[in-house]
């Protein structure tokens, strides 16, 4: 387990577009899917990771308290499921199912998402604003496995709320920490490592 921190992706990045199938239900999922939704969250987790495991409640958490706002939510696992396979798409579903994820959760098998997006850790969250430019990427709180401190999702939840009402953001942001996303050997990106 390599602790890896977000790469911090310039604030007012285009959100790329992906195609990827939830795994719950077959559904492909793009951008579209989130038209007309006042802010996109793409948070990169999978199911084996420490750091995920830390905060999986929360997560689910947010996509319950938020279904009613307009903001859509997309987590994407994109490690190695050869090497992890509790990574792969059985068990994501698993996972959702677990936790009561109200959001879709992909798998990308060919890392190109997570590559487009600059996804480097477990969980690495990013949040776009209605015009889909990036105006949060980082930790969704300070806590972390073993440090005492509660899981509150605040960052992130401050960002949200900031986005929804539009007000504005501050760029003094955190790096997530997690593990490294799981990349193919051979398919690394530049900036890993």
């Amino acid at each position: 387990m390599a602790r890896t921190a977000s790469t911090m992706l310039e604030l007012g990045t285009q959100a790329p577009d992906f195609q990827l199938p939830d795994v719950v239900s077959g559904t492909p999922i793009s951008l579209a899917t989130f038209a007309g939704k006042q802010a996109f969250l793409a948070m990169f987790i999978c199911r084996h990771c420490p750091f995920v495991k830390h905060v999986q409640h929360e997560l689910a958490k947010l996509g319950q308290d938020y279904a009613d706002r307009s903001l859509g939510i997309v987590a994407i696992s994109a490690n190695d499921a050869v090497n992890y396979p509790d990574d792969g798409p059985e068990g994501l579903k698993t996972m959702a199912k677990e936790l009561g994820f109200t959001f879709p959760l992909c798998y990308d098998e060919s890392q190109e998402t997570a590559k487009a997006y600059t996804a480097a850790c477990t969980p690495d969250f990013f949040l776009f604003d209605a015009d889909r430019k990036l105006v949060y990427r980082g930790q969704l709180d300070d806590s972390r496995p073993g440090n005492d401190q509660p899981v509150t999702g605040r960052d992130l939840r401050a960002a949200i709320e900031a986005v929804l009402n539009h007000q504005p953001i501050s760029s003094e942001q955190k790096p997530s920490i997690g593990c490294n996303i799981k990349w193919k050997a051979g398919n690394e990106p530049p900036y890993y490592g």
